[in-house]
Formats: C-alpha cells, sequence, structure tokens
C-alpha cells in the first residue's frame, strides 16, 4: 500500500488554496476479470460439548496470560483457593486458576442510582455451574477457536448485535416495546456464546482500550465485566496469609455520585445505601462489592476501569468506554447528597496506556470548536458540499495535502436519473411503518424496513430500496437515510505509511451509514486500457469475508427463523472512478480486517445494474479509528484463483494479523 505523494501549492499564510483535494492513498477493488462469486467461508453454527469444567482452564493449551502485567500487584504469592467447589473460574496473579462462589457476584441491581429506593430484579434464571453433565445442552459456536483473542471479541460482539438488531425489528414490526439487548444477550448466554469465561484480573485477552460498547451486556458476554447492572466485579483471592475479595473491573456508568471530569483519576462511589420500602436511606455498608474495593485498595491490584459518557446516538444516550487499569489511591467516607454515609474511592490510571477516555472528551472540544483539532490544513474539504465539515488534517509529516480533485456528493450516471428506470413508490401517509403489508417498498426490501427506529442497517441485503420521488411518504420517513448525506464528523487526515486515509470524531454504531462512492461512472474497459493509472476506481466485484458475519444468525432467533439470509454476492457492472471528482470514500483505505463494508442502494432511479455504493459500519467505531474496507485479494491468493497476479495488485500494510499480503 505504498503510495506516492504530489506536493501542493501552498498560499503565503501556508495554507492551502480552497479547492478539493485529492490523495493518492486509495486503490479499489478486484481488478476486471476476478471471480465474482462469493462464497461465504464462515461455518454455519455447530454444536459442540463444552470445552471445559470447573476444574479446567478455559484457555487450555494456550499460554496462561498474566493478569497482572507489568509488576501490577504489591501482594504474596497466591495459591488456589480451598473453599467450596467454584462454580467459576479465573486467573490468579501468576497465571494458576482459582475459584469464586456464586454469591460473590453483586446483585444485578447495585447499579441501581441510590435514590431510586429499590433494586431491580434479576432478569435471567440463575447461572449455571461449568461442569460438565449429561444433560446439558451443547453449546453453540460460531466459528472453530481463533488463535486472536481479538477475532473472538469481535465476532461475540457481531453477533449480538446483529441478533439484536433483528429483534429490535421484529418487535417494531408487531409495535412490542422491550429491551431487546436483555433478550439478545439472554439468548447467547443460554447457548454459552461468550469467550473469555471465567474471571481475571488485568486486561482480558482481545479487549483493547478505546473499545466502546452501547450496552452493559455486550462486556458480560466478552468477559470484561460479568455483572450485568452491578457498577462492580469483585473476587475472592487466595494469599499466603489470607483470602481476601479484590475488585477486578468497575463500571462508573453515572448511578452514583461519582466524579470523572479528570482523565487521569476517578472518584468512585460505593454501592448500596437506597432506600428501600419507603425507609430512609441506610449507609452504605463494607461489603461485597465495598469491601473488596477497600481490600484492593490495601492490596494494590490493578482494576479494569469503564467510564461512560453522554451519547444522544445511544438508544440510553450513554456510551461506555474501555479506559484501561487503574489502581485505588486513597479512600474515605462522606455524607452523600441523599444523607446518608458513601464510602469513596479515589482510583489513578496507571501510566503508558493508550488513550481512552481523553480520546473521547478531546473529539467532543473538536465538534464544539473545530479550530481548535490543530494542524488543520483545511477546514472543510468539501468547501460546504456536505452537512458538516470534513477537517484536512496532517499531524506526520509536512505534506501539505493531496492533489486537487472536484468535490462531489454522489455519482454521475452515463444518463441523468430522470432518465432512467423510476422506482416503485409507496402509498404510504407521512411515513413507512414497520409490518405494514401494504407498504410498496418494504415488500421490495423483502417484506421488512431494512433500517430500524435509530436508522441503523438491520443486514446486508444483495439491493436496498430507499423510498424515492415517486413515494408519497415524507422526507423523514426512517426508509430514507443513505440519500440524506453524511451526518457524522470526519476528518481526512494524513497515515505513517498509506498516504491519506479517513477516520471520524463521533463514535459510529454497527449499521451506521457512513458516506457514499461517490465519482464517475466509467467503461469497465478503460480500466485496463487506459495509460494513466487510476488508483480511485471502484469495482463490485468484492464484498470480503468478513461481511457475511454482520448480518444475523435465523437459529438464534426465538422461535428460530427458516429464512436464510447468507449471502452470495450479487456483482455489480458498475466501475466508479474518484480519479477526478469524488468525496471522502476515496480515502478510505483497505484492510484484510476492515471496520466499514458497502452496500448497493437505489433511490433516485430503478436500474439495478447502476446501484449507488454506499457504506455502512460493519461493528462498533471507537473515535479517531481509521475508517477501512477491503478492497479484494491480491498476490498469492488471487494467482491461486485466477491464474495470475493482477498488475493493480499492492503489497497490504493494513498490520492485521489476518493480512493477506497484497491486495488489489
Amino acid at each position: 500500500m505504498a503510495r506516492r505523494s504530489n506536493s501542493t501549492p501552498t498560499s503565503e499564510n501556508g495554507v492551502l488554496d480552497v479547492k478539493p483535494l485529492r490523495s493518492l492513498a486509495p486503490m479499489f477493488p478486484t481488478p476486471f476479470g476476478f471471480n465474482t462469486t462469493m462464497q461465504s467461508t464462515v461455518p454455519p453454527l455447530i454444536r459442540i460439548s463444552p470445552a471445559f469444567n470447573s476444574e479446567e482452564s478455559p484457555n487450555e493449551g494456550t499460554p496462561n496470560p498474566s493478569p497482572f502485567a507489568n509488576g501490577s500487584m504489591n501482594a504474596t504469592p497466591i495459591s488456589t483457593s480451598t473453599r467450596a467447589p467454584p462454580t467459576t473460574t479465573f486467573w490468579t496473579p501468576e497465571g494458576t486458576m482459582g475459584s469464586m462462589d456464586e454469591d460473590e457476584n453483586p446483585s444485578l441491581g447495585d447499579d441501581m442510582p441510590a435514590s431510586s429506593g429499590k433494586r431491580a430484579k434479576r432478569p435471567y434464571t440463575k447461572r449455571k455451574k461449568l461442569t460438565k453433565s449429561p444433560n446439558m445442552e451443547p453449546a453453540l459456536v460460531l466459528i472453530p477457536p481463533s488463535s486472536d483473542p481479538r477475532e473472538s471479541v469481535e465476532m461475540i460482539l457481531m453477533t449480538f448485535d446483529a441478533l439484536r438488531r433483528r429483534l429490535l425489528q421484529t418487535d417494531e414490526a408487531k409495535d412490542v416495546a422491550r429491551r431487546q439487548d436483555l433478550k439478545a444477550g439472554a439468548i447467547m448466554a443460554s447457548k454459552e456464546l461468550k469467550t473469555n469465561v471465567g474471571k481475571r484480573i488485568g486486561h482480558v485477552p482481545g479487549v483493547e482500550i478505546g473499545d466502546i460498547f452501547y450496552f452493559r451486556f455486550e462486556m458480560n458476554l466478552i468477559g470484561l465485566h460479568a455483572p450485568s447492572m452491578a457498577g462492580i466485579e469483585y473476587m475472592t483471592v487466595s494469599f499466603t496469609d489470607k483470602e481476601d475479595p479484590v475488585a477486578i473491573c468497575i463500571v462508573s456508568a453515572g448511578g452514583y455520585e461519582n466524579e470523572d471530569d479528570d482523565v487521569d483519576v476517578l472518584i468512585y462511589s460505593g454501592q448500596g445505601g437506597s432506600g428501600k420500602h419507603d425507609k430512609r436511606p441506610d449507609d452504605q455498608k463494607l461489603e461485597r462489592g465495598n469491601l473488596a474495593l477497600d481490600r484492593s485498595f490495601h492490596r494494590k491490584n490493578l482494576i479494569r476501569v469503564v467510564r461512560s459518557a453522554r451519547d444522544v446516538n445511544s438508544p440510553t444516550t450513554k456510551i461506555y468506554i474501555y479506559d484501561g487499569l487503574y489502581k485505588i489511591e486513597d479512600s474515605w467516607t462522606e455524607k452523600g447528597k441523599a444523607g446518608f454515609n458513601m464510602f469513596k474511592y479515589k482510583l489513578v490510571r496507571e501510566p503508558g496506556q493508550p488513550d481512552g477516555l481523553a480520546i473521547w472528551k478531546m473529539t467532543q472540544k473538536w465538534k464544539e470548536n473545530p479550530s481548535s483539532r490543530g494542524r488543520v490544513i483545511l477546514p472543510d474539504i468539501s468547501s460546504g458540499a456536505e452537512n458538516i465539515p470534513v477537517c484536512l488534517i496532517n499531524d506526520v509529516d509536512n505534506e501539505r495535502g493531496p492533489n486537487h480533485f472536484v468535490y462531489v456528493t454522489s455519482v454521475k450516471y452515463p444518463l441523468p436519473a430522470g432518465l432512467m428506470k423510476p422506482l416503485q413508490g409507496c402509498m404510504c401517509l407521512s411515513v413507512c411503518l414497520p409490518g405494514d403489508m401494504n407498504c410498496a417498498c418494504a415488500q421490495q426490501n423483502g417484506g421488512d424496513l431494512p433500517y430500524n427506529s435509530m436508522g441503523l442497517l438491520v443486514s446486508r441485503k444483495p439491493l436496498i430500496f430507499e423510498c424515492s420521488a415517486t413515494c408519497q411518504c415524507s422526507i423523514n420517513c426512517r426508509n430514507r437515510v443513505t440519500q440524506k448525506g453524511i451526518r457524522l464528523h470526519f476528518e481526512v487526515f494524513r497515515t505513517r505509511d498509506r498516504g491519506w486515509g479517513l477516520r471520524s470524531w463521533d463514535p459510529i454504531r454497527a449499521g451506521t451509514f457512513i458516506c457514499e462512492y461517490a465519482g464517475e461512472v466509467i467503461d469497465k474497459t478503460r480500466i485496463e486500457d487506459d495509460g494513466d493509472e487510476d488508483d480511485y476506481i471502484f469495482q463490485g466485484t468484492y464484498l470480503g469475508e468478513k461481511v457475511s458475519r454482520f448480518n444475523y444468525r435465523p437459529e438464534l432467533m426465538d422461535p428460530p427463523e427458516t429464512n436464510d439470509i447468507s449471502e452470495v454476492l450479487r456483482p455489480f457492472p458498475i466501475a466508479i472512478s474518484a480519479k477526478n471528482a469524488g468525496n471522502i470514500a476515496r480515502f478510505m483505505n483497505h484492510s484484510c480486517s476492515p471496520n466499514v463494508f458497502w452496500q448497493p442502494v437505489l433511490h433516485d432511479h430503478g436500474d439495478e445494474a447502476n446501484p449507488h455504493i454506499m457504506f455502512f459500519a460493519l461493528k462498533h467505531i471507537p473515535p479517531m479509528t481509521e475508517l477501512t474496507y477491503d478492497y479484494g485479494p491480491g498476490g498469492d491468493r488471487q494467482e491461486m484463483v485466477i491464474g495470475f497476479r493482477s498488475q493493480r495488485a499492492k503489497k497490504c500494510l493494513c498490520g492485521s494479523p489476518n493480512c493477506r499480503g497484497y491486495f488489489g
């Protein structure tokens, strides 16, 4: 993915002429002639017996990760507990097995605000022991065990969110209101679709600092924070002198009087103290989670910290950010606003870790005042063409920007859209409603509207039909998403080794619309015959192996669905060049492990051979994460498939553990 770099004249004040610029970064999917039939390599759900019991390691056969990396605990060596038979397993600081009794799991109601006056009832069945049983239903797995923990974590999260989106879609069609996140989590837990089972101190394999979550159950399923509602997770550890409960993870969710303005310090309130049955609030007691925090203060063990922030795009207006490892440096008691005594704990972030919450707070300031971003070459590379300005940034080197191009927000067809086949319009009044069997647009999309109430794509389809000018519904219809343009704060930035790239200041939920691939539809015979190399050609001939995992699994629905939504790629003859005219999509680089995928959409004409190419988020994407999609295979793999290496195949520098080596 090495790029050429061309300089661009600048004005006397060092700022580029206010014309849209172009990047020499991307080179787009598979060359003309590539085998366009994509078969999914992801095996179907299969049934297996549980891989371990309560006395076996959940990662048997692999090196035991040390939960106390970097000398994190000043304590005597740890031995396995000799208490009652354990119900779950965890890692000790020495990489050996420990145990936790069921009564050590904090109540699911402990994260309720202190002023609520009651606790939430446990919505799920009693947690099962991980012991083998002849009558135990075998677990379901999505893919064979992966050597990459990150792959396992992402697979679980994508499966959960795909199931949740589908549950929301079906509930909306039935006009039923309920918590789809809780139901999806319960289904996955009942099928034992989890990873990192067991408790450990320190980082969780496959979970990275800065990862974002929209629901508490997401953290539960990947082993980051087991309680579905309680803010404190802890376990009992056997030290050489005695056993002690220690905290291993806390979630600062805003239910208590926590102080979290400082990105390196968190003042965390203990649990409990709420009034019950109209009685006066009680003082918090030094028990359970509070006792574990107190013992962690003395033991100085590392604690995972998940911090929350306000996000209007979340159904709960809240987002959770994994902020890394902290230690408790002080504790005290003070009277809270409700009049009862509360425990307070001062947690300080361990130095040398990647930024987590700090990135969130930084990007929030940029959105309020873009001029505070720093190293801005152009405040808006679109020159006002987009709904939201797109900054051009270089904080890597002295390159003053990519070469000139014309910024456009849509695709230019050989014929005007008005002269192409029109779309069939609906007769819906005001907006299209889910479950309306008379909606023509829903019928064109297989009977369901493709987007849910949050505007998220539920499942990838061979082709999506949005409402058009021939429809009676208004511009506010939920079936008009991509045609409204971008809704995120983007920046085009200079990468260290791959030219220019694209990223967002906003967190992006899986299924969120990113942008269209804008440019000029060209004759595909020009691709190989054109004397001038064009690194900005998109062809709809390759989708990528990971994209099939975006869709939900019908067998996980309750009751299971019989429809098969697995997709064989439908190739499109369309080829779009963004060399001379394009938008931010032309800056998206390739990755063998992408976080974005393309989806064909029709909304202004009915010619199915010439759809709009729209990009959507494949998974949750934290702010300031580069947006990438899979251009297609190249190199040795391509030689094997079609018998030669394309002249357009380039060496890949994506850095993914699953990197193919070439793309093209």
